[in-house]
């Protein structure tokens, strides 16, 4: 472990305040349950769901609140409860700070599915692979690409030995490819990494299966950092690079504009253990 010198006052009041609200076992379940949720939920739903009174769960949804764990809207006499997205890079990111943690993590889970196949990508793939491409493009929630890139300006910036394809089936479900971040030679080792998931294979394993693939060679071969961009609406692929060992460097606010709108990015980087 290796230390990056003392934690400032403002980061350490900041986390401070984030770890003191979490210091209740319900506020801990309340905030699972609206991050675990699949769209904003009531208060009243919230407090059915963890068996408390509506009164306790507003008081402890107004702690959340002020330190931005979660976004409140009120309809009409109804309030509704969201994640804030940033709360799912904060406090990881938080942890790691405090804890001063920047050595490798582990690879990541072996409890592959058996039906996926991983292996590289053949020139018979680029219309799978371009179409994959173009269906995350649809999510808004995978890529700043809005028209899927052509087969010739992919093959110019992937890695030959770091370019990979799922299949189940015979079908590819998914690809994976490292892009080198420089051409300078102090560089030649990091390596900018995307995974795509085909839309009719999503909760399947497939992205799992690729990235174990993806660090694993990169461990094995000539990469030894991976670094990686994400929205951080897109909370599956965080959990996912994270599960990877890849750890949260920080968010990136307002990087680049998409369909006319600030995004911001989450900017995640796994180091080999060799």
């Amino acid at each position: 472990m290796t230390t990056t010198g003392p934690l400032q006052v403002e980061d350490a009041s900041t986390y401070a305040n984030w770890f003191a609200c979490l210091s209740d076992p319900t506020r801990v379940r309340l905030l699972h349950a609206i991050a675990t949720a699949d769209r904003p939920v009531s208060v009243g739903e919230m407090a059915e769901l963890l068996g408390i009174s509506q009164s306790t769960c507003s008081h402890h949804v107004r702690k959340l609140a002020d330190v931005r764990f979660v976004l409140l809207r009120r309809e009409r006499t109804t309030t509704f409860v969201s994640v804030n997205p940033s709360c799912c890079t904060g406090l990881p990111q938080a942890a790691d700070a405090v804890m001063g943690v920047l050595a490798p993590q582990p690879c990541c889970p072996e409890d592959l599915p058996t039906d996926i196949l991983v292996r590289a990508l053949k020139p018979s793939d680029w219309t799978a692979v371009r179409r994959i491409y173009e269906e995350g493009i649809a999510t808004n929630d995978a890529t700043f690409e809005t028209e899927t890139p052509s087969r010739k300006s992919l093959e110019a910036k992937w890695l030959p030995d770091h370019r990979w394809v799922a299949e189940i089936d015979g079908e590819v479900a998914g690809w994976a490819a490292a892009t080198r971040v420089s051409t300078r030679n102090c560089y030649a080792g990091v390596a900018e990494t995307s995974v795509y998931v085909g839309a009719d294979f999503r909760g399947r394993g497939v992205g799992k299966s690729l990235l174990y693939k993806q660090v694993t060679a990169a461990d094995e071969g000539d990469l030894w950092t991976l670094q990686t961009s994400i929205f951080p609406e897109n909370r599956a692929s965080l959990a996912l690079h994270h599960s990877a060992g890849f750890r949260t460097l920080g968010v990136r606010e307002r990087i680049a504009q998409h369909h006319g709108v600030w995004r911001d990015t989450v900017f995640l980087e796994r180091r080999t253990s060799n």
